[in-house]
Parts: structure tokens; sequence; C-alpha cells
């Protein structure tokens, strides 16, 4: 079925799947700072991505879980962009 797209709506499917889990990353980030926040409360955005240097939030019961669902949502987005552009968008084509 993928071989029935053409590159023009291939091209609008990774903008739309992309703008998607943009959204939905967004959305992860802060609520794993919300709970970050929980348990240690003036941490920033970029201390939350190194969470091993604060043993309050190994500590907090559902930090690690939420910080897990962003990293698959982040390698879920990874990996789209990367097949769509590799089916529908070879080298050598704009």
């Amino acid at each position: 079925m993928t071989q029935m797209l053409s590159p023009e709506a291939a091209r609008t499917a990774l903008e739309t799947l992309d703008a998607m889990l943009e959204k939905m990353i967004d959305h992860q980030r802060a609520k794993v700072l919300r709970l970050a926040r929980e348990a240690v409360p003036n941490i920033s955005p970029e201390d939350v991505r190194n969470p091993n240097d604060y043993l309050e939030l190994k500590a907090h019961p559902t930090f690690d879980y939420e910080d897990g669902i962003l990293a698959g949502m982040i390698a879920a987005q990874i990996a789209v962009r990367a097949e769509l552009r590799a089916v529908f968008m070879p080298a050598g084509r704009p």
C-alpha cells in the first residue's frame, strides 16, 4: 500500500505525522517536567534530561514511567521520519 502514495502525498503524510508526534512530545515533556518539579521544585527542563543526577526523581512514583513514555515517543518520531524519507523521498529527489 505504501507504494501507492505519490511523493507529494508522502510529504504531506510526513508533515502530518511529524506535527502530531511533535504535539504529543511537547505535551509529554510538560508532564515530565511537572512531575519532576513535584520532587525537585526548581529543576530546569535541561536538568530533567539528566534525571540520574537527582535521587529525588528516582524516588518519585511515576517519573521514570512518564520519562520512558517520552523517550518512546521521541524514538517513534525519529523512526517515522527515517522510514518515510527512505521510502518516499529517496536521495536525489527533492
